[in-house]
């Protein structure tokens, strides 16, 4: 370490010497003096001796191996299992609207009621037509036996005898006719009273009390059966084919051990994130791929009991797919991305030296990668502290265990701040001469005046 007395300017020349530099003198030497303790001290960081620096600690997962099932959550639509337009099959004018906007019909249930008074005359005049054609009948029927009896004795000709059982079978046909023309008028009678086709719920009325209506024409309301419902689910038809090749191969394995999807479990999510409570079934698979979106459309049916699902609402349905066995998940916090886009994690080996691993990846599982390759059962990887190591740097392998915090706040719990602890008080100490002129000096260099108005010695 420098000697501060060996800067002193020799006798013969404090002349030249000034107080200024005088002052850089004892600042130089005070900082070689700090340099030699640190060194005396085994450097900056305090560690006597200048050792090597321990292993850096890191958390990590040991990978192992488990039965996984494979699901998918793909966008769908409900629509209503069955539908119905009602729409008059007789023209007139609506009498009468009897059922509730909204409301849940039976089948055969009475919606409207049309103006039944010309259709009720229709079928008097019909009843009357039937009722000329029996009489006709009955005299022809008449007149044929008189005339037979008359040819069996010789008395009439033949041909008066062919002629009144030809007049027979035409009166008979009079009374075939008019009981058709009978018949359409009462079922049009029967048609003023417009029924539900089938059971479900109604739409709004599209016509009110007093409208004329077309037969056939006019569209009245809609009833829908939502009880059941059909979920209409859409899928890159991509995913299906590696879903089936991966069925093919034994990658995935479904519980029937059917090769397709018809049949599996589906779960639903609301549009709120909320679960739908029931199950569906997934009822077939279109064999039309969408020209514009290049999917194919799966339809599931659910059951609707208490009407919570409507038609044209948005879910998200959850596709049971199968099981993936044996396999290997690693957590997402531990995989990332080289500068080529491939996945890679750190791995500390048997030795405790970490290793850098490529990954091949299929999907996200929640929160943690299914991994085909790249990794094996028995492997630490890294998931916490990897910026303290790099690939071929030793490290210290700890299992992983989430914060403190984090289960807190996982519990609902709070956590109390840590309030900052105040330093302690450093006793002070008395200047001492040589400190007060070492203060003076900086104090003047730092207003650019010597550090002293007294003069310098000679």
């Amino acid at each position: 370490m420098s000697n501060p007395a060996a800067l002193e300017p020799a006798p013969g020349r404090s002349e030249r010497i000034g107080p200024w530099p005088r002052a850089l003198l004892l600042l130089l030497a005070l900082a070689l003096g700090a340099c030699g303790a640190e060194e005396a001290q085994g450097g900056p960081g305090g560690a006597a001796g200048g050792g090597a620096r321990p292993p850096a600690e890191v958390s990590v997962v040991t990978i192992a191996t488990r039965d996984v099932p494979l699901t998918s959550e793909l966008p769908g639509r409900t629509a209503p299992y069955l539908v119905a337009e009602v729409r008059p099959q007789v023209g007139g004018l609506v009498l009468e609207r009897a059922f509730d906007e909204g409301a849940d019909v039976e089948a055969g249930e009475v919606l409207y009621r049309i103006d039944p008074a010309g259709y009720e005359i229709a079928v008097a005049a019909a009843k009357a037509e039937l009722q000329r054609a029996e009489a006709a009948l009955a005299t022809a029927s008449a007149t044929a036996k008189r005339v037979s009896k008359l040819a069996s004795q010789g008395i009439s000709s033949e041909q008066a005898n062919d002629d009144a059982a030809g007049a027979v079978r035409a009166a008979r046909a009079q009374v075939s006719a008019a009981q058709a023309s009978l018949a359409a008028a009462s079922l049009d009678l029967e048609r003023t009273q417009v029924l539900a086709p089938i059971g479900g719920r109604t739409s709004r009325s599209a016509v009110k009390q007093g409208a004329l209506v077309i037969a056939f024409q006019t569209q009245l309301a809609t009833v829908q059966q939502l009880d059941p419902i059909y979920v209409d689910i859409t899928r890159p038809s991509v995913e299906i084919l590696r879903l089936q090749k991966a069925l093919a191969a034994g990658r995935v394995a479904r519980p029937d051990g059917e090769t397709d999807l018809d049949g599996a479990e589906v779960t639903l999510l609301l549009e709120d994130g909320t679960s739908y409570p029931h199950a569906g079934r997934l009822a077939f698979t279109d064999a039309t791929v969408g020209a514009d979106t290049g999917a194919v459309t799966l339809r599931a049916v659910f059951p609707n009991p208490d009407h919570q699902l409507l038609p044209g609402m948005y879910v998200r349905a959850v596709i049971e797919e199968g099981i993936v066995p044996n396999a290997i998940l690693v957590p997402q916090r531990g995989v990332s991305r080289d500068p080529s886009g491939r996945a890679t994690a750190l791995v500390v080996n048997g030795d405790g030296v970490v290793e850098q691993r490529i990954l091949a990846t299929t999907r996200t599982l929640g929160d943690q990668w299914l991994v085909t390759s790249g990794v094996a059962v028995g492997d630490r990887v890294i998931v916490e502290g990897l910026q303290k190591v790099r690939a071929g740097a030793p490290a210290k392998a700890v299992p992983f265990r989430p914060d403190a915090d984090a289960d807190g706040a996982a519990e609902g719990k709070a956590v109390a701040p840590t309030k900052p602890t105040a330093p302690a008080a450093k006793p002070e100490t008395p200047p001492t001469d040589a400190s007060k002129a070492t203060t003076a000096a900086a104090d003047g260099a730092a207003d650019g005046k010597p550090a002293s108005d007294a003069p310098a010695d000679r």
